[in-house]
């Protein structure tokens, strides 16, 4: 009886042992998860650094910048062709001066305007607080260029919404402002996008102030860049056509509308 007691109190002690075994193996096992899931994360973190800094738009320093041979040429953007697009260049009616450029594609615009920036990079940081601070309707979100903003404008007595993005380059900033579906989603949407990310900025060596814009000129094709002499075939070249005013999605009122609503500071003042 005694050693039937015995063998009873062992097994007891036996089990108590298992179950602190088991309790140790699960708490190594769990600590474990957490390093492999934090160690997930972070190369998650670094996998998404590593493909954002091999998109454009891109510097014209840049070694990994795309041709621009047969890109169109305004000065301080390097254009790609896209078939089925329209330009239209906004200027100063006193001066001349260009202020900046719209990409129309289907019913969707993409507006362009590069601006001087500091050495260190972030003034898409500080603009972008000031959108959001003068603006309540406007809102931050993840983006194929990172952080953007969605802004609902109203024109002629309908909203509509907008897609402002910044990206950040060495001495530049260039701002984009979406509308149409390619401020929601879709076909156009990611074709604009593509756009954008094919693009090339020229900051040029010229001393400016942040939020100066960098300066812009008339289009020269590539053909005029090569020195040749255009014939008159080269008009059906889409690439070298300029419309002076695409039929796109905004129209002067909208384009008034959508600047007054952006407005702020001299970076962001309505063109007359």
């Amino acid at each position: 009886m005694g050693l039937f007691g015995f063998g009873r109190k062992r097994a007891k002690k036996q089990a108590e042992e298992a179950v602190e075994e088991s309790k140790d193996v699960e708490k190594s096992t769990e600590k474990s998860d957490q390093t492999s899931q934090a160690d997930r994360v972070e190369t998650a973190a670094e996998q998404d650094e590593a493909e954002q800094s091999g998109k454009g738009p891109w510097d014209s320093l840049d070694s990994d910048a795309p041709d621009t041979d047969e890109y169109l040429d305004i000065g301080a953007l390097m254009l790609p062709f896209l078939k089925g697009s329209e330009l239209r260049l906004k200027a100063n009616s006193q001066t001349g001066d260009v202020l900046g450029a719209t990409i129309t594609y289907g019913s969707s615009s993409l507006e362009l305007e590069p601006f001087a920036a500091p050495k260190s990079l972030g003034l898409w940081d500080e603009v972008r607080a000031d959108l959001l601070k003068a603006n309540p309707s406007c809102k931050e979100v993840d983006g194929v260029f990172g952080k953007e903003l969605t802004l609902p404008v109203k024109v002629k007595g309908k909203n509509m919404l907008t897609r402002v993005v910044g990206i950040d380059g060495p001495r530049w900033m260039l701002r984009g402002i979406f509308s149409g579906p390619a401020a929601k989603g879709g076909k156009e949407k990611d074709v604009l996008d593509g756009y954008l990310a094919d693009l090339v900025v020229v900051r040029g060596d010229e001393p400016l102030a942040p939020r100066d814009l960098v300066p812009m000129h008339a289009p020269v094709t590539p053909n005029q860049r090569r020195g040749e002499a255009e014939d008159p075939e080269s008009q059906d070249d889409e690439s070298a056509q300029i419309p002076g005013r695409p039929e796109g999605p905004f129209d002067s009122d909208q384009q008034t509308e959508v600047k007054t609503t952006l407005s702020r500071g001299p970076m962001f003042s309505e063109i007359r």
